[in-house]
């Protein structure tokens, strides 16, 4: 799932249930809005005709559309009730998805209005909802768009202004196919110049469709195959033009932002890569383990990424007080053990909330703050024992969770400790690198950490070796280089004179 708190999986309740049923009520007024303007302008183009005169004339077919788009409206609830119910549970999704009907049949009303019927954007929504949501909600809301242009187009009078009413039985195939080539070849694009090259394709079942419906008019074929060459580009161009809208607006997942994120010029690297280089470079590491963990347990790899590069920016408060980024002095070492233990922790909270205020990803905040779980402190403990006659109470020198709540965070978790273990090794072998790291999670299964999260042993297993190979392949072994100190000969220095 890519859309809005993809990892925060909201119960959907009586009070969510009322929420969303107003959240789609007032949803479905808008789209009665956008009908009404429809017709609206379908009657200036007729001569002599009004929009309540169209309207009282044609009124059994204006109460037909009505309800056909409230029964696709219905139909749109009832999916997410069997299928998802937390996407109901967050009105922002809602509306989102919504707006993404909005804006589409907008502007494909908009192409066939001005422009040309065939030149309509029809593919626009299916790429959309396939980057915002996921390709199963794309392929449903695909279905429902096209079922929806279809109505529109034959109960409006927009039929009686087209110069190509044969296109108009054919919109809802039209539609359905372009957007269905969009998904799945959309699901194989990472690149913005490849979403535009996607069009090419798009554009292919629209032109087979006019070649077979207009072959009868001879040279005009070739305008209105030209046509749908176009809907197919403005496809991939409005969509590139409207993503970057959508994230922004509903503060969504893409596998195109999260590579803007994970940007060493995006605002927080940089200022991480400037005032705290130690954590950086830690974090670049972790971002690399926790990805190849990611691909090996078929999770999204590009939000692992991204999560791992985000999960220590709290440390930006004081980086002075992390070992990574000290260069000889401690201010540990002038502090007591429970001052140092609330400078520590907070930066789980710190990262969390600087996430949030910076407008990013929900998901990168909630691995910032679960990466530690509810884990000791252990050195400073260990430093308080020290100072202390009497028992201490280890809660109060732990993290403050939650624990982790999905298998990213639990690989993050895993990955953080042995990229830090690692380099307090000696001896880098792949013995003893296993070892670290087998002892690393089998202290946090000992400490229930992974407990809230959905991760087998089996994954724990496939974590651990994937680790190790990576952890040995970025502290390998060199030969040792001869102390040898060579010097130009003396004839080359002479002819050089």
């Amino acid at each position: 799932m890519r859309y809005g708190d993809s990892t925060e999986r909201k119960k959907f309740g009586k009070a969510e249930c009322v929420k969303s049923v107003f959240a789609f009520f007032c949803n479905y007024l808008i789209l009665l809005f956008l009908v009404a303007l429809f017709i609206w302008m379908n009657t200036l183009a007729i001569e002599g005709e009004s929009f309540r005169n169209y309207v009282t004339k044609h009124y059994n077919v204006v109460i037909y559309l009505l309800a056909s788009i409230f029964v696709l409206c219905l139909t749109i609830y009832f999916y997410y009730i069997f299928e998802d119910k937390s996407m109901l549970a967050s009105s922002r999704n809602i509306w989102l998805i919504f707006l993404m009907l909005d804006v589409c049949l907008l502007v494909c009303y908009l192409f066939g209005y001005f422009f040309n019927i065939y030149s309509r954007p029809v593919a626009l929504l299916a790429l959309l909802a396939l980057m915002l949501l996921s390709r199963r909600d794309a392929i449903f809301l695909n279905s429902i768009f096209a079922v929806m242009m279809f109505s529109i187009d034959s109960f409006t009078n927009f039929s009686e202004i087209n110069a190509y009413p044969i296109a108009l039985s054919a919109t809802p195939l039209m539609a359905f196919s372009a957007g269905m080539v969009g998904i799945f070849v959309g699901s194989q694009v990472k690149t913005r110049i490849r979403s535009f090259l996607s069009g090419f394709a798009v554009s292919i079942p629209i032109i087979v469709m006019i070649a077979c419906l207009e072959y009868s008019r001879g040279s005009d074929v070739i305008y209105l195959v030209l046509y749908g060459l176009e809907a197919g580009l403005l496809s991939s161009v409005l969509f590139m033009a409207f993503l970057p809208v959508f994230e922004v607006l509903f503060n969504c997942i893409t596998d195109y932002r999260l590579r803007e994120l994970t940007d060493h010029d995006a605002p927080l690297m940089r200022e991480l890569k400037d005032r705290a280089m130690g954590t950086f470079n830690h974090s670049i590491v972790v971002a690399h383990l926790a990805e190849a963990c990611a691909i090996a347990l078929g999770e999204n790899a590009a939000l692992a990424r991204a999560a791992a590069y985000y999960h220590d920016v709290g440390k930006l408060r004081q980086p002075e007080y992390f070992t990574e980024n000290q260069t000889g002095y401690n201010p540990h070492n002038e502090l007591s053990p429970e001052l140092s233990v609330d400078i520590i922790r907070s930066h789980a909270k710190d990262g969390y909330e600087l996430i949030l205020n910076r407008r990013l990803p929900k998901a990168l905040a909630d691995v910032a703050i679960q990466h530690h779980g509810t884990l000791p402190i252990k050195y400073f403990y260990a430093k308080a024992l020290k100072m202390s006659d009497g028992a201490l109470n280890i809660e109060d020198f732990s993290y403050g969770g939650p624990k982790p709540q999905t298998k990213i965070a639990a690989i993050i978790m895993i990955a953080d400790a042995s990229e830090a273990i690692s380099r307090t090794l000696p001896d880098r072998s792949p013995e003893k690198v296993e070892g670290a790291v087998r002892d690393i999670i089998e202290e946090r299964m000992d400490l229930d950490q992974f407990d809230e999260c959905d991760i087998t042993m089996k994954d724990l297993t496939v974590i651990k070796s994937t680790i190790v190979s990576c952890l040995t392949g970025v502290y390998h072994s060199r030969v040792q280089y001869p102390k040898l100190k060579l010097k130009r000969s003396e004839e080359n220095t002479k002819d050089n004179a």
